[in-house]
């Protein structure tokens, strides 16, 4: 039974992203990282070569080509998963593409480099455009107050889209995330209310992507809510089966195999006639 919400595996190629498991430090260690995550089950897996956490460090052009493209190379030739490249940059992502890349991912929705669209417009391939407080989202404000985030995201996702369809990019080929974590704020509460209101994001009529996987908000559940990254897989699998209910197109995750399990089971819930009989 083919997934209603694809899972999309993070693998990151910086020294800095907050998940260190997610990093793969060689060409070698990245195509390993795939391809355990194509036998998980991933429907995508995106390769980001830039971190844009708050205690992250910017990288030059040249050194995100350096970490990004023979990683694609390698993906695109040994692996059958389609590969996803997370950038802002457009030569970045023109290379990429060039490589067999068949997605970008731009938290910056299109902000952070004036030449992205034009080089999206071209690529016929999609584009996720993201909500994220600032263009920079490392350097952005702690803390932001929103009346109402939902109303936030959609009039941002709204400009956004009007914009990616201006400079050529076809209704098709678009992509919303309405972001979480850092991208919204500091204050978790922003990032739960889009989860509870995923329904209002998918009213804009666009895919929804969304990557709740391991982020800090979701220390802040409980009084045993984990405080520490490495122990929140039991709230990322809560978010993803919450996400998945609720529509989410993609989900963007560190921990495939276990949260192909999570959405499969939705699934399964969603459509039991379509359930296959339990294996003994």
């Amino acid at each position: 039974m083919a997934r209603s919400t694809q899972i999309m595996g993070i693998l990151n190629v910086t020294p800095d992203s907050f998940w260190e498991r997610s990093r793969a430090a060689t060409v070698d260690a990245a195509l390993d990282v795939a391809r355990a995550m194509e036998l998980a089950g991933a429907d995508w897996i995106d390769v980001g070569g830039e971190s844009t956490g708050p205690d992250s460090s910017d990288v030059s052009l040249e050194e995100e080509v350096r970490r990004v493209l023979p990683v694609v190379t390698a993906l695109v030739a040994h692996c059958t998963v389609p590969v996803s490249v997370d950038t802002t940059k457009a030569e970045v992502a023109r290379r990429a593409l060039l490589a067999g890349a068949r997605m970008i991912n731009d938290v910056s929705a299109l902000r952070g480099d004036e030449d992205m669209a034009g080089v999206m417009a071209l690529s016929g391939v999609p584009v996720v455009l993201m909500y994220a407080k600032d263009p920079t989202p490392r350097t952005s404000r702690r803390d932001v107050i929103y009346d109402d985030v939902l109303d936030t995201i959609g009039e941002f996702l709204r400009e956004r889209i009007a914009y990616a369809l201006d400079k050529g990019i076809p209704r098709n080929r678009i992509l919303i995330d309405p972001g979480m974590g850092w991208f919204v704020g500091a204050d978790p509460k922003y990032s739960y209310e889009i989860l509870h209101g995923l329904e209002r994001v998918r009213s804009l009529g666009y895919p929804v992507v969304i990557g709740p996987s391991r982020k800090s908000f979701l220390g802040s559940g409980g009084d045993r809510a984990p405080r520490l990254a490495a122990d929140r897989l039991m709230p990322t699998a809560a978010a993803v089966a919450m996400a998945a209910w609720l529509g989410a197109d993609i989900i963007r995750v560190h921990d495939v195999e276990a949260m192909v399990q999570v959405v499969d089971t939705i699934e399964s819930i969603k459509h039991p006639e379509r359930a296959a009989k339990a294996r003994t």
